[in-house]
């Protein structure tokens, strides 16, 4: 059983992969003619510029620190808690932090087993006993567990998702009590002493997991380099306004003074927040067939049998007329289900899913986050008593 398992995940995780390789190499060809005639433009100094911006982003991508490296997909048996997370999350304050609790999930159990939290021992189960496994019931130990989580944040002062160096010392106060974030924050060094402190005090072998961080980031998104520049990190933008009322933060940012349908304002804020539309990934438009030309224009659409990625812009046609009406974009999508982060959904910011292909989806805009390196190249070009001139440079294949 063990071995059948193991090879789905290989299978999936595998499909994944090919997904994304195949699409990286359409457009590495697509682009190889731009990308000579940008190069032969500038000229020799150009041409160093752009070699100094690709060895930069390889030493970062393949020597950066645990939360840069590549991440272990969580099994499909955490993914199908999503929505059960999603709604403790949600209603325990820590929405956007969705993924840290998949992964510790997928480090606490792999999603199986009746406390897939591992929250039996939590103060905030009051409804088993305080012994390990006691939980019979999988949504209450999600819930206690997300509890649990959402206090660490909290007492580790997280600031977002890609907070890491908080996340770290959030994860060891859930696997060692909140203590730790009141006694010297979170080192290696810190950690393994609180936990040779506590073993000693209490009279015991050992106290806590001491690599409890390293072992759940490997299962996390968000640090890594892709998530950081890419589709997550708008995904994480996004995510952070769920639970937003009416909308008026993002209709009135787009210049209107009274309530407008304002899904497409949404995902234009949060284009602009992560520097999409001035990269000219996204586009700015307050309606739907806006954004619909502009994927069209670039030939960066896909029609409803389309298996969308995170960040992809998904479209809705909800009378089934041909007509788009409604934007959102897509966090996540597990082959059979998509799911959502939309706003304006019954006049607030919203997690939602949809069976792949659903007859209500119109299409993807897919914008191209793999394809838009934004290189900054800090050059002194001319230097006085007063000021410093700063070249910034913008290399897009």
């Amino acid at each position: 059983m063990q071995s059948v398992r193991i090879t789905k995940r290989a299978v999936w995780q595998t499909g994944r992969m090919a997904q994304r390789t195949a699409r990286i190499m359409r457009e590495l060809i697509r682009n190889a003619k731009a990308m000579i005639e940008a190069i032969s433009a500038g000229g020799i100094i150009c041409l160093v510029i752009v070699l100094v911006c690709i060895l930069f982003g390889a030493a970062f991508y393949f020597f950066g620190d645990e939360s840069s490296a590549n991440h272990t997909l969580v099994n499909p048996e955490v993914e199908d808690y999503f929505a059960v997370i999603s709604k403790y999350a949600g209603q325990y304050g820590i929405g956007e932090y969705t993924e840290l609790v998949k992964a510790v999930m997928m480090q606490e159990s792999g999603g199986r087993g009746a406390d897939p939290m591992q929250a039996s021992e939590s103060g905030y189960n009051k409804m088993y006993p305080h012994s390990p496994n006691s939980i019979k019931d999988p949504a209450y130990s999600v819930q206690c567990g997300v509890q649990a989580l959402a206090a660490s944040l909290k007492e580790a002062k997280c600031k977002n998702p890609m907070d890491m160096k908080r996340i770290r010392l959030a994860l060891q106060g859930y696997n060692y009590g909140n203590g730790i974030a009141r006694d010297g924050g979170y080192t290696v060094k810190n950690a393994s002493d609180f936990s040779d402190m506590q073993a000693k005090k209490h009279g015991w072998k050992s106290y806590g997991d001491k690599p409890y961080p390293a072992h759940v980031l490997r299962y996390y998104p968000y640090g890594n380099y892709n998530y950081g520049i890419g589709n997550g990190k708008i995904v994480s933008v996004a995510a952070q306004q769920i639970g937003n009322k009416g909308g008026k933060k993002f209709w009135s940012w787009y210049g209107f003074h009274s309530r407008v349908e304002w899904c497409a304002c949404f995902v234009s804020w949060y284009s602009v927040q992560c520097g999409y539309i001035k990269a000219g990934i996204m586009p700015k438009s307050a309606g739907v067939g806006g954004m619909i030309s502009f994927y069209k224009n670039k030939h960066q659409w896909q029609t409803r049998s389309y298996k969308p990625s995170a960040g992809d812009v998904i479209f809705f046609d909800w009378g089934g007329d041909g007509s788009p009406d409604h934007v959102g974009l897509v966090e996540k999508c597990d082959g059979r289900t998509v799911y959502t982060i939309e706003g304006n959904s019954s006049d607030t910011c919203r997690r939602r899913s949809y069976p792949v292909g659903g007859r209500q989806i119109y299409g993807y805009g897919i914008p191209k986050y793999d394809w838009a390196i934004i290189c900054p190249i800090y050059m002194v070009l001319v230097k006085n008593a007063t000021k410093y001139w700063v070249c910034m440079v913008y290399y897009h294949c």
